[in-house]
């Protein structure tokens, strides 16, 4: 995908995320599920777009600092009642706040894998290891990989079917780099919309070892913020700990 850059997909989306094929959803469970582990202390969200969450987070009494690569999407949450409480960064998550501490670090809605790449999807659990307190944890929500088109090299997915809007998604899919490009449209009577988005998926398995390499132990897989045991499909909320010293 020619011309895609760190920042294009926030930049593109970021005035109309919270509308754009209904949003990122209610925050509370997410909010929720990362008070309960940690409850006070020092908190870092990697591609924190508009603070959606990061926002409800801190005004439960955490200290939120956000990172994004966009600086339209920072913009939103400076904007935003409450953004002032969240301390945003511009910049790369791989290395995400060098020198500081945090109890817990966490991503949203499969954001970490816009690292596409192994190397720096590694280098970046590297980092958070290095940044995080003894007892500290890493949270990640993401969605499950392909299953069932890993033989695929294009596929078409209609998202929202209606009398005067259609949406779906363009995908190319390269099973070996475990890679997706993907062109999401919103086709309506006055105007069509495009969202490109790039992404690197990453097995389970394959989550694990990695954080382990970084000095974290998986604490927990879920299915979802509700609970329930993930059995491949949908989005999986993964828990990794860094140990005591």
């Amino acid at each position: 995908m020619r011309d895609y850059g760190t920042a294009t997909y926030g930049d593109k989306l970021a005035a109309d995320f919270d509308t754009f094929l209904g949003g990122g959803g209610d925050p509370e469970p997410a909010v929720r599920f990362l008070t309960d582990r940690v409850p006070e202390g020092d908190a870092l969200e990697l591609g924190v777009g508009n603070g959606r969450v990061a926002i409800p987070l801190a005004g439960r009494g955490l200290n939120v600092v956000g990172i994004d690569s966009s600086p339209a999407m920072l913009k939103e949450m400076r904007d935003k009642p409450g953004g002032d409480q969240v301390e945003p960064i511009l910049g790369d998550f791989t290395d995400p706040a060098p020198g500081r501490a945090f109890d817990l670090v966490y991503a949203l809605r499969s954001t970490f894998y816009f690292l596409v790449s192994q190397e720096a999807q590694l280098t970046c659990l590297r980092n958070v290891s290095a940044l995080l307190r003894p007892g500290g944890h890493l949270v990640l929500e993401l969605g499950a990989p392909p299953y069932r088109r890993m033989n695929e090299r294009q596929y078409v997915d209609a998202l929202q079917v209606e009398v005067e809007e259609a949406a779906f998604f363009l995908t190319l899919h390269d099973p070996i780099a475990q890679r997706i490009d993907r062109q999401m449209i919103v086709m309506g009577e006055s105007r069509t919309r495009l969202q490109p988005i790039r992404f690197r998926y990453i097995w389970p398995s394959e989550l694990d070892l990695m954080a382990a390499l970084a000095g974290l132990t998986t604490v927990s897989r879920q299915a979802g913020w509700a609970g329930g045991e993930f059995t491949g499909t949908g989005r999986h909320v993964s828990v990794f700990r860094k140990e005591m010293e």
